[in-house]
């Protein structure tokens, strides 16, 4: 069906669903035809190799779901301003909606296409989305915003959340298309090189089988969750974080799916809605306190003397070679299957940031670069997080030890064994496809020599304390 009306842009960023979809309800209510556009644009430049190709494979499924309606996903590359102005022009759209971004670079980006649509009298309009609660509009007492996650969880776990919008049956087309570029032409498979062809096997892409994951998880995991997501062996997370992540499913639908399962009295799923909230918690911060994407949260941090050089060690920590099995099998699993398990990724980033004495913006870019759920927001805060130098901090004092954690979480060393072929007589596949993905300039086979340690890990934990109790004298 095509309509003669004036049609609305909408403009697909990290949303790509039907469902949960404020902006493109609205859109479709109106009856007016509809021009999909996603756009390679200044910010979208800067992702990284894995985040990219996890886009490719978004824009893919979600292009043809588009089809499915008889629409199309428009895809042009350049700056956006530019390229929404040159559309503008193009199609005589007079209305361009989206769903609202909250880190700093996207936000600079959004006022930038605000302010030169709506100098023309252009009805440019964002809607909410990608959370939960929107980050001006959760409070403290005082009025100022929350810096520590417990007392923002008391104040929004009661607030009522919206349903989500349903899915539309038909988009109104307009009289013509705009010419359109093709995904190749995006090249945003390029920098995974050989690396893609491990990944595809991990990633679960698109809105259906993002709703697909959210009831496998309802359907028995969620009862363990509290009690065994930390075992990074088991299958006892929703694993969503990656379909979040490109929105493939909106919060609302699982914010809801979750209070349902917590009213029946299932177990975990408060727990599981607290971890929701962390990711609000993280976009609450990042919205409020952009400093911390780049900057120490706490200003006494930056007399920390971390290192920033990447030596020998932390070439050694990105290629899984740390001589620290559980360490070793964190990072092969983020280079074999784009996601790292949580208390793995707390593991990983402590060995790092508090063993080696390396600044956490040298882990926050790597994992830029190799996760397929990676997020701004909750990358930067996950990363301060167990340095010790963002809000709602581990103490530094609390060193995670790599060998009792692996004790403790992964007793029968089943996670190692999956990840580290020179730990096991026959290695499986996903720890013989890390030698398949990793670049071959690294030169690793399953025939080398597994590592002698880094440093020792007492020795490591002694330093980290002298270089914490330095900067106290220095602050």
């Amino acid at each position: 069906m095509s309509g003669t009306a004036s049609p609305i842009i909408l403009w697909f960023r990290r949303d790509f669903r039907l469902a949960d979809h404020a902006a493109l309800s609205e859109a479709a209510r109106s009856g007016r035809p509809i021009i999909p556009v996603f756009i390679l644009d200044e910010v979208v430049e800067t992702y990284g190799a894995a985040a990219k190709w996890r886009l490719n494979e978004a824009l893919r499924v979600f292009g043809d779901r588009l089809k499915s309606l008889g629409s199309k996903l428009v895809l042009r590359r350049g700056r956006a301003k530019d390229v929404l102005g040159a559309l503008v022009n193009e199609t005589g759209a007079t209305a361009t909606w989206w769903t609202r971004a909250y880190d700093p670079d996207a936000i600079r980006r959004d006022k930038a296409v605000k302010t030169s649509l709506t100098s023309t009298g252009h009805d440019a309009r964002s809607f909410p989305g990608h959370l939960l609660f929107e980050p001006w509009a959760v409070k403290t007492k005082q009025g100022g915003f929350f810096k520590v996650y417990s007392p923002m969880w008391r104040a929004v776990r009661g607030r009522p959340v919206d349903s989500a919008n349903i899915a539309p049956k038909t988009l109104v087309s307009p009289y013509s298309w705009p010419e359109n570029g093709s995904l190749e032409s995006l090249q945003l498979r390029t920098a995974m090189n050989r690396g893609a062809d491990v990944l595809v096997r991990h990633a679960c892409v698109g809105e259906t089988r993002a709703l697909g994951r959210l009831r496998h998880f309802l359907d028995g995991p969620i009862d363990d969750y509290k009690g065994r997501r930390d075992f990074p062996a088991e299958e006892a997370t929703s694993r969503l974080s990656e379909n979040l992540a490109w929105g493939e499913i909106g919060p609302r639908t699982v914010w809801h799916a979750g209070l349902q399962a917590m009213n029946e009295g299932r177990q975990g799923a408060e727990h599981f809605l607290k971890e929701l909230v962390w990711r609000e918690f993280s976009y609450h911060l990042v919205y409020n306190s952009p400093e911390i994407v780049n900057c120490n949260w706490r200003p006494n941090w930056n007399n920390f003397p971390w290192q920033e050089n990447s030596d020998d060690t932390v070439w050694r920590w990105k290629m899984g070679r740390t001589g620290v099995p559980i360490v070793d099998a964190a990072m092969r699993q983020l280079y074999v299957t784009g996601y790292m398990h949580n208390r793995c990724r707390m593991i990983a980033g402590s060995y790092l940031t508090k063993h080696l004495l390396k600044h956490w913006r040298i882990g926050q870019s790597w994992f830029e670069e190799c996760l397929v759920d990676w997020d701004p927001a909750a990358n930067a805060m996950g990363w301060q997080w167990v340095a010790g130098s963002g809000p709602d901090a581990v103490p530094f004092f609390r060193i995670f030890n790599p060998q009792k954690q692996a004790e403790k979480f992964d007793v029968e060393k089943r996670y190692i064994s999956n990840f580290v072929a020179e730990l096991v007589n026959e290695p499986g596949r996903d720890a013989l496809d890390f030698f398949q993905a990793c670049p071959r300039s690294w030169n690793l086979t399953p025939d080398c020599p597994y590592p002698e340690p880094i440093i020792d890990l007492g020795e490591g934990r002694r330093r980290a304390l002298a270089a914490y109790e330095e900067m106290k004298l220095n602050t």
